[in-house]
Protein backbone atom coordinates (compact mmCIF):
# COMPACT_ATOMS: atom_id res chain seq x y z
CA UNK A 1 0.00 0.00 0.00
CA UNK A 2 1.71 3.14 -1.26
CA UNK A 3 0.12 4.95 2.05
CA UNK A 4 2.81 3.22 3.93
CA UNK A 5 5.43 4.85 2.26
CA UNK A 6 3.68 8.67 2.22
CA UNK A 7 4.61 8.42 5.96
CA UNK A 8 8.09 9.44 5.61
CA UNK A 9 9.51 5.87 6.51
CA UNK A 10 12.84 5.85 5.49
CA UNK A 11 15.13 2.59 4.40
CA UNK A 12 16.31 1.35 7.35
CA UNK A 13 14.11 3.14 9.32
CA UNK A 14 13.17 1.66 12.83
CA UNK A 15 9.71 1.74 12.96
CA UNK A 16 8.23 3.32 16.58
CA UNK A 17 5.09 2.88 18.54
CA UNK A 18 4.18 6.78 17.25
CA UNK A 19 4.20 5.16 13.71
CA UNK A 20 2.18 2.28 14.12
CA UNK A 21 -0.32 4.53 16.07
CA UNK A 22 -0.56 7.35 13.01
CA UNK A 23 -1.13 4.07 10.80
CA UNK A 24 -4.29 2.89 13.11
CA UNK A 25 -5.57 5.75 13.39
CA UNK A 26 -5.74 6.27 9.74
CA UNK A 27 -7.49 3.10 9.55
CA UNK A 28 -9.86 3.57 12.45
CA UNK A 29 -8.99 1.32 14.52
CA UNK A 30 -8.41 2.68 17.71
CA UNK A 31 -9.59 5.52 19.75
CA UNK A 32 -7.38 9.08 19.27
CA UNK A 33 -7.26 9.67 23.52
CA UNK A 34 -6.05 6.25 23.73
CA UNK A 35 -3.35 6.28 21.31
CA UNK A 36 -2.59 9.87 22.48
CA UNK A 37 -1.61 8.89 25.64
CA UNK A 38 0.18 5.99 24.54
CA UNK A 39 2.24 8.45 22.48
CA UNK A 40 3.32 10.30 26.34
CA UNK A 41 4.07 6.78 27.42
CA UNK A 42 6.29 5.39 24.83
CA UNK A 43 8.84 7.85 24.98
CA UNK A 44 10.28 5.97 28.02
CA UNK A 45 12.89 4.02 27.69
CA UNK A 46 11.60 0.84 28.83
CA UNK A 47 8.99 0.99 26.22
CA UNK A 48 11.27 1.52 22.98
CA UNK A 49 13.15 -2.03 24.29
CA UNK A 50 9.99 -3.78 22.49
CA UNK A 51 8.07 -4.27 19.23
CA UNK A 52 5.73 -1.18 18.74
CA UNK A 53 3.54 -3.99 17.40
CA UNK A 54 4.08 -5.49 20.67
CA UNK A 55 3.81 -2.47 23.34
CA UNK A 56 0.47 -1.67 21.70
CA UNK A 57 -1.29 -5.13 22.41
CA UNK A 58 -0.68 -5.31 26.17
CA UNK A 59 -3.01 -2.18 25.97
CA UNK A 60 -5.75 -4.92 25.58
CA UNK A 61 -8.20 -2.43 23.11
CA UNK A 62 -10.59 -3.24 21.03
CA UNK A 63 -10.80 -2.79 17.53
CA UNK A 64 -13.35 -0.15 16.59
CA UNK A 65 -13.83 -0.99 13.38
CA UNK A 66 -14.51 -5.24 14.18
CA UNK A 67 -15.06 -4.66 17.79
CA UNK A 68 -12.59 -7.79 18.03
CA UNK A 69 -9.75 -7.50 21.15
CA UNK A 70 -6.42 -6.16 19.27
CA UNK A 71 -4.28 -8.98 19.91
CA UNK A 72 -0.28 -9.11 18.81
CA UNK A 73 -1.52 -12.07 16.46
CA UNK A 74 -4.46 -9.71 14.52
CA UNK A 75 -1.94 -6.27 14.84
CA UNK A 76 0.72 -8.30 12.98
CA UNK A 77 -1.76 -9.09 10.39
CA UNK A 78 -2.86 -5.81 9.80
CA UNK A 79 0.54 -4.71 9.92
CA UNK A 80 1.66 -7.27 7.12
CA UNK A 81 -1.37 -5.88 5.01
CA UNK A 82 -0.09 -2.16 5.53
CA UNK A 83 3.93 -2.92 4.44
CA UNK A 84 2.62 -5.31 1.62
CA UNK A 85 4.32 -8.30 2.80
CA UNK A 86 2.99 -11.47 3.57
CA UNK A 87 2.26 -12.61 6.73
CA UNK A 88 3.74 -15.45 8.21
CA UNK A 89 2.62 -17.93 11.07
CA UNK A 90 6.09 -19.81 11.99
CA UNK A 91 5.48 -23.60 11.90
CA UNK A 92 8.72 -24.98 14.00
CA UNK A 93 7.72 -28.41 12.57
CA UNK A 94 8.24 -26.74 9.34
CA UNK A 95 11.23 -25.24 9.82
CA UNK A 96 15.21 -26.92 8.94
CA UNK A 97 16.81 -25.54 11.93
CA UNK A 98 20.69 -27.23 10.38
CA UNK A 99 19.99 -25.09 7.46
CA UNK A 100 18.42 -21.77 8.64
CA UNK A 101 20.97 -21.26 11.44
CA UNK A 102 23.97 -21.65 8.75
CA UNK A 103 22.60 -18.11 7.25
CA UNK A 104 23.23 -15.70 9.62
CA UNK A 105 24.94 -15.86 13.36
CA UNK A 106 22.82 -15.88 16.02
CA UNK A 107 24.20 -12.43 17.68
CA UNK A 108 23.76 -10.89 13.77
CA UNK A 109 20.05 -11.98 13.79
CA UNK A 110 19.54 -11.16 17.72
CA UNK A 111 20.96 -7.69 16.72
CA UNK A 112 18.58 -6.69 13.74
CA UNK A 113 15.55 -9.37 15.69
CA UNK A 114 15.38 -11.29 12.36
CA UNK A 115 15.09 -14.87 11.66
CA UNK A 116 15.65 -16.87 8.22
CA UNK A 117 12.52 -19.80 8.15
CA UNK A 118 13.69 -21.22 4.37
CA UNK A 119 16.72 -22.15 2.57
CA UNK A 120 16.12 -23.07 -0.77
CA UNK A 121 18.24 -23.47 -3.99
CA UNK A 122 17.61 -19.52 -5.25
CA UNK A 123 16.00 -17.97 -1.70
CA UNK A 124 16.25 -17.42 1.80
CA UNK A 125 12.87 -16.21 3.21
CA UNK A 126 13.83 -13.72 6.01
CA UNK A 127 11.34 -13.46 8.89
CA UNK A 128 10.70 -9.80 10.37
CA UNK A 129 8.89 -7.67 12.01
CA UNK A 130 10.73 -4.54 11.47
CA UNK A 131 10.42 -4.46 7.44
CA UNK A 132 12.81 -1.00 6.75
CA UNK A 133 15.35 -2.17 8.99
CA UNK A 134 17.23 -3.67 5.70
CA UNK A 135 21.31 -3.03 5.75
CA UNK A 136 21.74 -6.74 6.81
CA UNK A 137 20.64 -7.96 3.71
CA UNK A 138 23.34 -6.45 1.59
CA UNK A 139 26.05 -8.12 3.18
CA UNK A 140 24.25 -11.26 3.38
CA UNK A 141 23.38 -10.97 0.09
CA UNK A 142 26.53 -11.09 -0.88
CA UNK A 143 28.04 -13.99 1.21
CA UNK A 144 25.23 -16.42 -0.47
CA UNK A 145 24.92 -14.89 -3.64
CA UNK A 146 21.07 -15.36 -3.22
CA UNK A 147 17.86 -13.29 -3.07
CA UNK A 148 15.94 -12.73 0.04
CA UNK A 149 12.23 -12.36 0.37
CA UNK A 150 10.85 -10.82 3.73
CA UNK A 151 8.03 -12.20 5.78
CA UNK A 152 6.29 -10.29 8.67
CA UNK A 153 5.88 -12.53 11.85
CA UNK A 154 4.75 -11.98 15.34
CA UNK A 155 7.67 -10.05 17.07
CA UNK A 156 7.54 -12.51 20.01
CA UNK A 157 7.65 -15.52 18.11
CA UNK A 158 10.40 -14.59 16.13
CA UNK A 159 12.34 -13.58 19.77
CA UNK A 160 11.29 -17.00 21.50
CA UNK A 161 12.44 -19.04 18.19
CA UNK A 162 15.74 -17.28 17.57
CA UNK A 163 17.18 -18.63 20.89
CA UNK A 164 15.40 -21.96 20.51
CA UNK A 165 16.38 -22.79 16.95
CA UNK A 166 20.25 -20.95 17.69
CA UNK A 167 20.47 -22.70 21.18
CA UNK A 168 19.93 -26.32 19.65
CA UNK A 169 21.84 -25.55 16.60
CA UNK A 170 24.94 -25.10 19.01
CA UNK A 171 24.26 -27.86 20.92
CA UNK A 172 24.16 -30.25 18.03
CA UNK A 173 27.21 -28.70 17.00
CA UNK A 174 29.12 -28.61 20.64
CA UNK A 175 28.33 -31.84 21.11
CA UNK A 176 29.27 -33.06 17.64
CA UNK A 177 32.70 -31.35 17.71
CA UNK A 178 33.41 -33.02 21.07
CA UNK A 179 33.00 -36.40 19.87
CA UNK A 180 35.16 -35.21 16.89
CA UNK A 181 37.67 -34.71 18.91
CA UNK A 182 37.41 -37.20 20.91
CA UNK A 183 38.28 -39.66 17.96
CA UNK A 184 35.02 -41.19 17.68
CA UNK A 185 32.31 -41.82 19.49
CA UNK A 186 33.36 -44.55 22.14
CA UNK A 187 35.09 -42.27 25.07
CA UNK A 188 33.11 -39.64 24.15
CA UNK A 189 30.26 -42.18 25.29
CA UNK A 190 31.83 -43.80 28.14
CA UNK A 191 32.87 -40.20 29.54
CA UNK A 192 29.37 -39.36 29.08
CA UNK A 193 28.05 -42.54 30.99
CA UNK A 194 30.79 -41.54 34.35
CA UNK A 195 29.88 -37.86 34.37
CA UNK A 196 26.27 -38.91 34.08
CA UNK A 197 26.91 -41.10 37.11
CA UNK A 198 28.70 -38.47 38.90
CA UNK A 199 25.90 -36.05 38.29
CA UNK A 200 28.57 -33.48 37.57
CA UNK A 201 29.28 -32.42 33.62
CA UNK A 202 31.74 -30.76 31.80
CA UNK A 203 30.81 -27.79 29.01
CA UNK A 204 30.98 -30.84 26.16
CA UNK A 205 28.41 -33.08 28.08
CA UNK A 206 26.23 -29.94 28.58
CA UNK A 207 25.41 -29.69 24.85
CA UNK A 208 23.91 -32.98 24.95
CA UNK A 209 21.90 -32.37 28.17
CA UNK A 210 20.66 -29.08 26.32
CA UNK A 211 19.26 -31.35 23.17
CA UNK A 212 17.65 -34.04 25.27
CA UNK A 213 16.09 -31.00 27.38
CA UNK A 214 14.98 -28.66 23.91
CA UNK A 215 13.74 -32.35 23.01
CA UNK A 216 11.58 -32.83 25.81
CA UNK A 217 10.16 -29.52 25.98
CA UNK A 218 9.42 -29.52 21.94
CA UNK A 219 7.53 -32.41 22.62
CA UNK A 220 5.36 -31.07 25.20
CA UNK A 221 4.84 -27.94 22.87
CA UNK A 222 3.58 -29.77 19.71
CA UNK A 223 1.34 -31.88 21.69
CA UNK A 224 3.33 -35.44 21.15
CA UNK A 225 2.38 -38.67 22.06
CA UNK A 226 5.35 -40.88 20.98
CA UNK A 227 9.01 -38.89 20.45
CA UNK A 228 11.15 -41.43 17.81
CA UNK A 229 14.95 -41.24 17.44
CA UNK A 230 16.02 -43.31 14.41
CA UNK A 231 19.33 -44.05 14.32
CA UNK A 232 20.69 -44.00 10.12
CA UNK A 233 24.49 -44.22 8.55
CA UNK A 234 24.59 -40.41 8.82
CA UNK A 235 21.65 -38.96 9.98
CA UNK A 236 19.33 -39.64 12.88
CA UNK A 237 15.76 -38.44 11.89
CA UNK A 238 13.45 -37.20 15.46
CA UNK A 239 10.09 -37.52 14.90
CA UNK A 240 7.18 -36.90 16.82
CA UNK A 241 3.51 -39.04 16.93
CA UNK A 242 1.37 -35.58 16.77
CA UNK A 243 -2.52 -36.49 16.56
CA UNK A 244 -1.97 -40.59 16.00
CA UNK A 245 0.52 -39.16 12.75
CA UNK A 246 3.89 -38.84 12.68
CA UNK A 247 6.29 -35.92 11.68
CA UNK A 248 10.04 -35.46 11.43
CA UNK A 249 10.83 -32.57 13.43
CA UNK A 250 14.37 -32.64 12.99
CA UNK A 251 18.18 -34.66 11.71
CA UNK A 252 20.83 -35.40 13.94
CA UNK A 253 24.62 -36.89 13.17
CA UNK A 254 25.02 -39.99 14.84
CA UNK A 255 27.26 -39.52 17.12
CA UNK A 256 25.64 -36.81 18.88
CA UNK A 257 22.24 -39.45 18.67
CA UNK A 258 24.16 -42.00 20.15
CA UNK A 259 25.23 -39.44 23.24
CA UNK A 260 21.34 -38.14 22.95
CA UNK A 261 20.23 -42.09 23.67
CA UNK A 262 22.82 -42.28 26.35
CA UNK A 263 21.85 -39.20 28.28
CA UNK A 264 18.23 -40.32 28.03
CA UNK A 265 19.00 -44.38 29.36
CA UNK A 266 21.19 -42.62 32.17
CA UNK A 267 18.11 -40.10 33.33
CA UNK A 268 15.64 -43.62 32.54
CA UNK A 269 17.96 -45.93 35.34
CA UNK A 270 18.58 -48.13 32.26
CA UNK A 271 21.94 -50.02 31.44
CA UNK A 272 24.00 -48.04 29.48
CA UNK A 273 26.45 -50.27 28.42
CA UNK A 274 23.81 -52.96 26.85
CA UNK A 275 22.72 -51.78 23.46
CA UNK A 276 21.93 -55.15 22.33
CA UNK A 277 19.06 -56.58 24.12
CA UNK A 278 15.69 -54.08 24.22
CA UNK A 279 15.27 -52.19 27.49
CA UNK A 280 12.34 -50.91 29.40
CA UNK A 281 12.46 -47.54 31.38
CA UNK A 282 10.63 -44.29 32.56
CA UNK A 283 11.49 -41.08 33.94
CA UNK A 284 9.70 -37.84 35.09
CA UNK A 285 9.80 -34.59 34.41
CA UNK A 286 7.87 -31.16 34.37
CA UNK A 287 6.83 -28.85 31.78
CA UNK A 288 7.59 -25.16 31.30
CA UNK A 289 4.68 -24.34 33.53
CA UNK A 290 5.56 -26.55 35.94
CA UNK A 291 3.12 -29.59 34.92
CA UNK A 292 4.60 -33.28 36.00
CA UNK A 293 5.24 -35.77 32.93
CA UNK A 294 5.96 -39.11 33.02
CA UNK A 295 7.55 -40.77 30.18
CA UNK A 296 7.73 -44.85 29.48
CA UNK A 297 11.21 -45.48 27.43
CA UNK A 298 11.78 -48.07 25.46
CA UNK A 299 14.82 -49.35 23.41
CA UNK A 300 15.33 -51.75 20.39
CA UNK A 301 18.52 -52.51 18.77
CA UNK A 302 18.67 -52.10 15.48
CA UNK A 303 21.42 -51.90 11.86
CA UNK A 304 22.89 -48.79 13.10
CA UNK A 305 22.11 -48.87 17.12
CA UNK A 306 19.76 -48.56 19.88
CA UNK A 307 16.03 -47.12 18.45
CA UNK A 308 14.47 -45.10 20.92
CA UNK A 309 10.77 -44.54 21.77
CA UNK A 310 9.33 -42.42 24.74
CA UNK A 311 5.73 -42.46 25.11
CA UNK A 312 4.86 -39.38 26.61
CA UNK A 313 2.13 -39.69 29.63
CA UNK A 314 0.61 -36.54 30.47
CA UNK A 315 -1.99 -36.39 33.24
CA UNK A 316 -4.33 -33.91 32.03
CA UNK A 317 -4.49 -35.88 29.09
CA UNK A 318 -4.25 -39.24 30.16
CA UNK A 319 -7.31 -38.68 32.89
CA UNK A 320 -10.26 -37.01 31.43
CA UNK A 321 -13.90 -36.46 32.20
CA UNK A 322 -16.19 -38.99 29.49
CA UNK A 323 -17.55 -36.20 27.76
CA UNK A 324 -13.85 -35.07 26.70
CA UNK A 325 -12.88 -38.51 25.44
CA UNK A 326 -16.42 -38.08 23.15
CA UNK A 327 -18.46 -40.71 24.89
CA UNK A 328 -22.10 -39.65 23.49
CA UNK A 329 -25.10 -39.12 26.11
CA UNK A 330 -26.27 -42.91 25.45
CA UNK A 331 -22.61 -43.91 25.63
CA UNK A 332 -21.88 -42.64 28.88
CA UNK A 333 -25.10 -43.51 30.14
CA UNK A 334 -24.72 -47.17 29.12
CA UNK A 335 -20.80 -46.76 30.58
CA UNK A 336 -22.16 -45.44 33.88
CA UNK A 337 -25.03 -48.39 34.46
CA UNK A 338 -21.52 -51.28 33.69
CA UNK A 339 -19.10 -49.51 36.17
CA UNK A 340 -21.53 -48.75 38.82
CA UNK A 341 -22.39 -52.87 39.49
CA UNK A 342 -20.54 -54.36 42.59
CA UNK A 343 -18.59 -57.15 40.24
CA UNK A 344 -18.49 -58.45 37.36
CA UNK A 345 -16.24 -58.20 34.59
CA UNK A 346 -15.88 -55.13 31.97
CA UNK A 347 -14.06 -55.49 28.87
CA UNK A 348 -12.57 -52.51 26.86
CA UNK A 349 -11.46 -53.38 23.17
CA UNK A 350 -9.27 -52.44 20.22
CA UNK A 351 -5.83 -52.08 18.79
CA UNK A 352 -2.68 -50.59 20.67
CA UNK A 353 -3.44 -46.91 20.87
CA UNK A 354 -6.99 -46.96 20.53
CA UNK A 355 -6.79 -45.08 24.31
CA UNK A 356 -7.99 -48.04 26.15
CA UNK A 357 -5.61 -46.49 28.67
CA UNK A 358 -6.85 -43.84 29.39
CA UNK A 359 -10.15 -45.12 29.43
CA UNK A 360 -9.38 -47.41 32.04
CA UNK A 361 -7.45 -44.74 34.11
CA UNK A 362 -10.41 -41.89 33.68
CA UNK A 363 -12.66 -45.17 35.11
CA UNK A 364 -10.69 -46.10 37.83
CA UNK A 365 -9.87 -42.44 38.75
CA UNK A 366 -13.60 -41.65 39.27
CA UNK A 367 -14.04 -44.92 40.91
CA UNK A 368 -11.45 -44.67 43.37
CA UNK A 369 -13.16 -42.55 46.23
CA UNK A 370 -11.96 -42.77 50.30
CA UNK A 371 -14.42 -46.01 50.85
CA UNK A 372 -13.17 -48.45 47.85
CA UNK A 373 -9.93 -50.35 47.52
CA UNK A 374 -9.19 -49.98 44.29
CA UNK A 375 -6.24 -51.86 42.81
CA UNK A 376 -4.23 -52.84 39.52
CA UNK A 377 -1.63 -55.29 37.92
CA UNK A 378 -0.12 -53.87 34.54
CA UNK A 379 2.90 -54.20 32.37
CA UNK A 380 3.83 -51.98 32.34
CA UNK A 381 2.46 -49.32 34.63
CA UNK A 382 1.48 -46.49 32.17
CA UNK A 383 0.81 -43.45 34.86
CA UNK A 384 1.34 -43.57 38.55
CA UNK A 385 -1.60 -42.32 40.15
CA UNK A 386 -1.80 -41.75 43.83
CA UNK A 387 -5.65 -42.53 44.05
CA UNK A 388 -5.14 -46.51 43.93
CA UNK A 389 -2.63 -48.81 44.25
CA UNK A 390 -0.61 -50.46 41.08
CA UNK A 391 1.72 -52.93 40.91
CA UNK A 392 3.66 -53.84 37.83
CA UNK A 393 4.01 -57.24 36.27
CA UNK A 394 7.91 -58.52 36.58
CA UNK A 395 8.45 -61.48 34.45
CA UNK A 396 11.98 -61.90 35.64
CA UNK A 397 10.61 -62.80 39.46
CA UNK A 398 7.55 -64.68 37.77
CA UNK A 399 5.25 -62.06 38.60
CA UNK A 400 3.20 -62.03 35.68
CA UNK A 401 -0.85 -60.68 35.35
CA UNK A 402 -2.37 -64.56 36.91
CA UNK A 403 0.10 -64.81 40.09
CA UNK A 404 -0.52 -60.77 40.48
CA UNK A 405 -3.89 -60.94 40.26
CA UNK A 406 -3.77 -64.19 42.70
CA UNK A 407 -1.62 -61.42 45.04
CA UNK A 408 -4.46 -58.63 44.74
CA UNK A 409 -7.02 -60.97 45.71
CA UNK A 410 -5.70 -61.36 49.55
CA UNK A 411 -5.38 -57.45 49.36
CA UNK A 412 -8.89 -57.24 50.03
CA UNK A 413 -9.80 -54.88 46.60
CA UNK A 414 -12.81 -54.00 46.01
CA UNK A 415 -12.13 -53.14 42.33
CA UNK A 416 -9.41 -54.66 40.17
CA UNK A 417 -7.66 -53.78 37.13
CA UNK A 418 -5.75 -55.84 34.75
CA UNK A 419 -4.00 -54.49 32.37
CA UNK A 420 -4.53 -57.43 29.52
CA UNK A 421 -6.41 -60.78 29.38
CA UNK A 422 -3.77 -62.94 27.35
CA UNK A 423 -4.09 -66.51 28.51
CA UNK A 424 -6.57 -68.38 30.26
CA UNK A 425 -4.47 -68.49 32.98
CA UNK A 426 -5.06 -64.77 33.49
CA UNK A 427 -8.69 -65.20 32.49
CA UNK A 428 -9.93 -68.02 34.96
CA UNK A 429 -8.13 -65.82 38.11
CA UNK A 430 -10.17 -62.42 36.13
CA UNK A 431 -13.69 -64.51 36.39
CA UNK A 432 -13.21 -65.98 39.85
CA UNK A 433 -12.23 -62.55 41.14
CA UNK A 434 -16.06 -61.59 39.35
CA UNK A 435 -17.46 -64.24 40.74
CA UNK A 436 -16.11 -63.73 44.63
CA UNK A 437 -17.82 -59.90 44.34
CA UNK A 438 -15.30 -58.13 42.91
CA UNK A 439 -15.60 -55.36 39.80
CA UNK A 440 -12.89 -56.48 37.21
CA UNK A 441 -11.78 -54.36 34.31
CA UNK A 442 -9.52 -55.71 31.52
CA UNK A 443 -8.70 -55.11 28.00
CA UNK A 444 -8.52 -57.31 24.90
CA UNK A 445 -6.88 -56.82 21.34
CA UNK A 446 -10.60 -57.82 19.52
CA UNK A 447 -11.62 -55.83 16.25
CA UNK A 448 -15.47 -55.07 17.61
CA UNK A 449 -16.85 -55.60 21.06
CA UNK A 450 -18.77 -58.98 20.33
CA UNK A 451 -15.38 -60.46 18.91
CA UNK A 452 -14.25 -60.35 23.05
CA UNK A 453 -16.49 -63.16 23.38
CA UNK A 454 -14.91 -65.53 20.92
CA UNK A 455 -11.61 -64.41 21.97
CA UNK A 456 -12.55 -65.57 25.66
CA UNK A 457 -13.96 -68.94 23.88
CA UNK A 458 -11.06 -69.16 22.02
CA UNK A 459 -8.26 -68.71 25.01
CA UNK A 460 -10.21 -71.66 26.75
CA UNK A 461 -12.79 -69.93 29.21
CA UNK A 462 -16.13 -71.79 29.32
CA UNK A 463 -19.28 -70.13 28.18
CA UNK A 464 -20.99 -70.28 30.98
CA UNK A 465 -18.47 -68.36 33.20
CA UNK A 466 -18.29 -65.39 30.42
CA UNK A 467 -22.42 -65.96 30.64
CA UNK A 468 -22.25 -65.25 34.86
CA UNK A 469 -19.01 -63.10 35.05
CA UNK A 470 -18.96 -59.92 32.06
CA UNK A 471 -21.52 -57.22 32.59
CA UNK A 472 -20.29 -55.74 29.31
CA UNK A 473 -18.15 -55.29 26.25
CA UNK A 474 -16.71 -51.91 24.67
CA UNK A 475 -14.62 -51.36 21.80
CA UNK A 476 -13.22 -48.25 20.96
CA UNK A 477 -11.24 -46.18 18.37
CA UNK A 478 -9.44 -42.97 18.13
CA UNK A 479 -10.31 -40.81 15.32
CA UNK A 480 -9.03 -37.23 14.68
CA UNK A 481 -11.15 -34.24 15.29
CA UNK A 482 -11.37 -31.25 12.76
CA UNK A 483 -9.25 -27.77 13.16
CA UNK A 484 -11.93 -25.55 14.83
CA UNK A 485 -10.16 -22.84 13.44
CA UNK A 486 -10.26 -23.80 9.23
CA UNK A 487 -12.92 -26.28 9.08
CA UNK A 488 -15.23 -25.26 6.41
CA UNK A 489 -18.98 -26.62 5.25
CA UNK A 490 -19.36 -29.18 2.20
CA UNK A 491 -21.53 -31.19 0.37
CA UNK A 492 -21.69 -34.72 1.08
CA UNK A 493 -22.87 -37.32 -1.59
CA UNK A 494 -25.43 -40.12 -1.24
CA UNK A 495 -22.35 -42.52 -2.02
CA UNK A 496 -19.97 -41.44 0.20
CA UNK A 497 -22.53 -41.42 3.45
CA UNK A 498 -23.89 -44.71 2.78
CA UNK A 499 -20.69 -46.58 2.30
CA UNK A 500 -19.87 -45.03 5.93
CA UNK A 501 -23.51 -46.34 7.15
CA UNK A 502 -24.21 -49.81 5.25
CA UNK A 503 -25.44 -51.84 5.76
CA UNK A 504 -27.31 -50.11 9.35
CA UNK A 505 -29.93 -47.40 8.07
CA UNK A 506 -28.98 -43.50 9.20
CA UNK A 507 -30.08 -39.62 8.38
CA UNK A 508 -27.76 -38.21 5.63
CA UNK A 509 -27.07 -34.68 7.58
CA UNK A 510 -27.87 -31.62 5.83
CA UNK A 511 -23.97 -30.57 5.93
CA UNK A 512 -20.55 -31.42 6.95
CA UNK A 513 -17.20 -30.65 7.33
CA UNK A 514 -13.96 -31.05 5.68
CA UNK A 515 -10.39 -30.37 6.36
CA UNK A 516 -8.81 -27.11 5.24
CA UNK A 517 -5.49 -26.87 6.66
CA UNK A 518 -4.22 -23.78 8.27
CA UNK A 519 -0.84 -22.67 10.81
CA UNK A 520 -2.81 -23.83 13.78
CA UNK A 521 -2.76 -27.74 12.90
CA UNK A 522 0.25 -27.55 10.71
CA UNK A 523 -1.86 -27.85 7.37
CA UNK A 524 -3.71 -31.15 8.33
CA UNK A 525 -6.57 -29.91 8.49
CA UNK A 526 -6.98 -31.96 12.31
CA UNK A 527 -6.43 -30.54 16.07
CA UNK A 528 -6.34 -33.33 18.35
CA UNK A 529 -8.50 -36.75 18.73
CA UNK A 530 -11.41 -38.22 20.54
CA UNK A 531 -13.07 -41.45 20.75
CA UNK A 532 -15.78 -43.76 18.95
CA UNK A 533 -17.43 -46.22 20.93
CA UNK A 534 -19.66 -49.45 20.51
CA UNK A 535 -20.83 -50.17 23.72
CA UNK A 536 -22.64 -54.27 24.35
CA UNK A 537 -23.87 -54.52 27.38
CA UNK A 538 -25.16 -58.17 28.17
CA UNK A 539 -28.60 -58.91 28.13
CA UNK A 540 -30.51 -61.77 28.95
CA UNK A 541 -30.90 -62.80 24.92
CA UNK A 542 -27.21 -62.64 24.48
CA UNK A 543 -26.33 -64.17 27.46
CA UNK A 544 -27.82 -67.64 26.08
CA UNK A 545 -26.60 -67.07 22.70
CA UNK A 546 -22.91 -67.65 24.70
CA UNK A 547 -22.30 -71.12 23.92
CA UNK A 548 -18.79 -73.32 23.12
CA UNK A 549 -20.18 -72.87 18.87
CA UNK A 550 -21.54 -69.10 19.10
CA UNK A 551 -22.10 -67.67 15.93
CA UNK A 552 -20.17 -63.58 15.73
CA UNK A 553 -22.89 -62.35 13.25
CA UNK A 554 -26.03 -63.99 15.03
CA UNK A 555 -24.56 -62.75 18.66
CA UNK A 556 -23.59 -59.14 16.65
CA UNK A 557 -27.19 -59.05 15.69
CA UNK A 558 -28.91 -59.85 18.66
CA UNK A 559 -26.75 -56.94 20.34
CA UNK A 560 -27.42 -54.59 17.45
CA UNK A 561 -31.16 -55.28 18.30
CA UNK A 562 -31.09 -54.33 22.15
CA UNK A 563 -29.14 -51.16 20.98
CA UNK A 564 -25.39 -51.68 20.22
CA UNK A 565 -24.59 -48.89 18.03
CA UNK A 566 -21.36 -50.61 15.74
CA UNK A 567 -17.94 -48.18 16.14
CA UNK A 568 -18.77 -46.47 12.32
CA UNK A 569 -22.36 -45.21 13.53
CA UNK A 570 -20.52 -43.77 16.36
CA UNK A 571 -18.12 -42.47 13.77
CA UNK A 572 -20.97 -41.07 11.62
CA UNK A 573 -22.75 -39.44 14.52
CA UNK A 574 -19.30 -37.30 14.93
CA UNK A 575 -18.87 -36.56 11.30
CA UNK A 576 -23.21 -34.80 11.42
CA UNK A 577 -21.60 -33.06 14.29
CA UNK A 578 -18.80 -31.68 12.58
CA UNK A 579 -16.36 -33.34 14.64
CA UNK A 580 -14.67 -35.26 12.17
CA UNK A 581 -14.34 -36.38 8.89
CA UNK A 582 -16.02 -39.70 6.78
CA UNK A 583 -12.61 -40.53 5.60
CA UNK A 584 -10.72 -40.32 8.89
CA UNK A 585 -13.94 -42.86 10.41
CA UNK A 586 -13.43 -44.99 7.87
CA UNK A 587 -9.95 -45.33 8.23
CA UNK A 588 -9.71 -46.53 11.49
CA UNK A 589 -13.72 -48.47 12.02
CA UNK A 590 -13.35 -51.77 11.08
CA UNK A 591 -15.82 -52.69 8.27
CA UNK A 592 -19.05 -54.41 9.31
CA UNK A 593 -19.12 -58.48 9.47
CA UNK A 594 -22.79 -58.44 8.24
CA UNK A 595 -24.00 -57.23 4.89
Amino acid sequence: MSAVFDNNIKQDQQLEVSDILKWLEEDEMVDIENAQMLRTLAVDAEYKKKNPLEVIAERNWINLTTQKLLTLDLLTQWFADRVELPYVRIDPLKVEVAEVTEVMSYAYAARFNVLPIKVDSTTITVATAQPFVRDWEAELSRIHNKEFKLVIANPSDIRRLLLEFYTISKSVHGARTSSDASGGNIQNLEQLMELGRSGKLDANDQHVVNIVDWLLQYAFEQRASDIHLEPRRDMCPVRFRIDGVMQEVYQIPTAVMKAVTSRIKIIGRMDVAEKRRPQDGRLKTRTEDGREVELRLSTMPTAFGEKLVMRIFDPEVLVKNFRQLGFSKKDNEIWQSMIGQPHGIILVTGPTGSGKTTTLYSTLKLLATPDVNVCSIEDPIELVEPAFNQMQVQKNIDLDFASGVRTLLRQDPDIIMIGEIRDQETADIAIQAALTGHLVLSTLHTNDAPSAVTRMLDIGVPPYLIQSSVLGIMAQRLVRTLCPHCKRPTEISDEAWNELVSPWKANKPKQVFEPVGCLECRDTGYQGRKGIYEMFQFSNETRLMITKDTDIHDLRKAAIRDGLQPLRLSGANKVAKGETTIEEVLRVAPPPLDG
